[in-house]
């Protein structure tokens, strides 16, 4: 079974839903038979690379809220984010362009090392005192290598803006054509779709749905184990015999 989740890595509740599913799914007796596949989402695609500005400022400009406002959001997202054993810093942090991100993480995705680079990228968002935007390129090639990509590879994609690209697109015009408005947005073996950051309670009901919805019918044997006791059949019924 397959889960594709879209998210971004300057989306706070992606990066909690994240966490919340993934208690999900190490509680799941399928688990090992399912294929999680993270999907590119920009909650702000138009932002130009070199645009990096206070969060508090972002959020008072986007939603028209006051910077009291806006810090006290912050300030529940961090303890929502600590209840699921994650960290956030709720002051100082920056917000950006995240396309080079979302390049990154198709490159690791065809090395198999998705997840842990996203894990990366929301930890240095969230987490670290350094600038994931700030710093540009030189970050970013830090983190990918430290997720266990090449470097030649990393600095490739870095220096050719269309290199994966194309595929960030795709992700974003399937989202819009499944209905994705916001993320994170789960979608589970293409029958059902979740959004927000649910609780993992939630979460868990939606896999197990999905699952016994994915899973092929299992045939119950008769007591000779050959499962050929009588029936009826587009060629006609099974005719008893004396």
């Amino acid at each position: 079974m397959r889960v594709e989740i879209w998210s971004d890595i300057a989306c706070p509740w992606c990066y909690v839903g994240k966490a919340r599913f993934e208690k999900a799914l190490a509680g799941f007796a399928h688990r090992d038979r399912v294929e999680v596949v993270h999907r590119s989402f920009e909650l702000d695609p138009h932002r130009a690379k070199d645009d990096v500005q206070p969060v508090l400022t972002m959020l008072t400009k986007k939603y028209g809220m006051s910077e009291t406002q806006a810090q006290a959001g912050e300030d529940d997202l961090g303890a929502q984010a600590a209840a699921e054993g994650l960290d956030y810093r709720t002051r100082g942090r920056d917000h950006g362009n995240t396309f080079d991100m979302h390049r990154l993480l198709h490159l690791a995705k065809e090395h198999g090392r998705q997840s842990e680079l996203l894990d990366a990228l929301y930890r240095a968002n969230f987490a670290e005192e350094r600038s994931v935007f700030a710093e540009g390129d030189e970050r970013l090639a830090e983190l990918a290598i430290a997720a266990g990509l090449d470097a030649d590879e990393v600095g490739r994609v870095l220096a050719d803006p269309d290199a994966y690209a194309d595929e960030v697109r795709a992700d974003e015009r399937e989202a819009a054509q499944l209905g994705a408005t916001g993320v994170p947005f789960f979608v589970l073996d293409r029958r059902y779709g979740v959004s927000g950051a649910q609780p993992a309670e939630v979460f868990a009901q939606a896999l197990a749905q999905a699952w016994q919805e994915h899973t092929p019918l299992t045939l119950l044997q008769d007591g000779d184990g050959d499962g050929g006791a009588d029936a009826c059949g587009p060629d006609g019924c099974a005719v008893p015999h004396a």
